[in-house]
């Protein structure tokens, strides 16, 4: 077999396995009772269109000229991705560590397909409330489809960098396994998920946009008001930084085995 072919044969053969390890996580998370596994979606539409409807009654129609609910939802979808990506992770090999005993299956399978879950299904509850608040006249539709994709991109891949490394640290450390819960809500107000950097004075703009998930938003943002708002953002340091976080996941990942206890 040619060298290509085998590695077209190896490529297809993770596919099953990424794919079956879905298949899986979602029978054993949500089971096949009632809704079942639409709960994967089911679940960020309830929390994604309860903090906008939240927030839209309690905040004036318009802030700084911008609709209140899309300023939310934009911001929130892609906070959503990011912490679901985390409390997923946590310990994720040392709960799917018997399946480590095939051959096929690695500690980046799972996490992968963790991920993978977490971010399909909140990509597609984000279109589902979005749509809706379109259709009731509470958001506009996108102005800027191209800078919109590319900072969900970049956002699907931090959430995926910072699932890598939150899965390998909290199997090595029960301090950082207890923690993340605490530090995915004290991280909340520099997440750049509820004001735009264009509100803020520009000490707290440059510092808030060391963060990647600052960067994202802010060109979500930029794709869904258009002219509207001037967002600021940086696509070379976002790539680099998250770059090098996802290198340093998969560093860890990839030497993670020696921590894992398979009960």
């Amino acid at each position: 077999m040619s060298s290509p072919r085998k590695i077209w044969a190896s490529l297809r053969l993770q596919i099953i396995v990424i794919s079956a390890l879905m298949l899986r996580e979602l029978h054993t998370r949500f089971g096949r009772e009632n809704l079942g596994y639409l709960w994967i979606i089911g679940e960020p539409i309830l929390f994604c269109a309860g903090v906008a409807i939240a927030w839209t009654a309690i905040r004036p129609a318009h802030e700084h000229g911008l609709q209140t609910t899309a300023v939310v939802v934009t911001g929130y979808v892609p906070l959503t991705m990011w912490r679901h990506c985390l409390m997923v992770s946590i310990r994720a090999f040392e709960a799917n560590g018997s399946l480590l005993f095939h051959r096929q299956v690695t500690p980046l399978d799972i996490i992968l397909s963790r991920s993978l879950l977490e971010i399909s299904g909140t990509l597609i509850a984000g279109l589902i409330v979005c749509y809706g608040a379109i259709l009731l006249g509470y958001m506009l539709p996108p102005q800027n489809w191209a800078l919109l994709y590319t900072g969900l991109i970049y956002q699907c891949f931090f959430s995926f960098a910072t699932a890598l490394l939150v899965a390998s640290l909290s199997q090595r450390s029960e301090i950082v396994e207890k923690s993340v819960s605490v530090f995915s809500y004290l991280s909340l107000p520099f997440s750049g998920a509820f004001s735009l950097c264009s509100w803020l004075p520009e000490p707290a703009r440059k510092f808030l946009l060391w963060s990647p998930s600052v960067n994202n938003i802010e060109m979500i943002r930029g794709g869904q008001f258009g002219d509207t708002i001037h967002p600021y953002y940086n696509m070379l340091y976002d790539a680099y930084i998250t770059f090098f976080l996802v290198l340093i996941g998969l560093s860890l990942t990839l030497r993670v085995r020696k921590f894992i206890t398979i009960q």
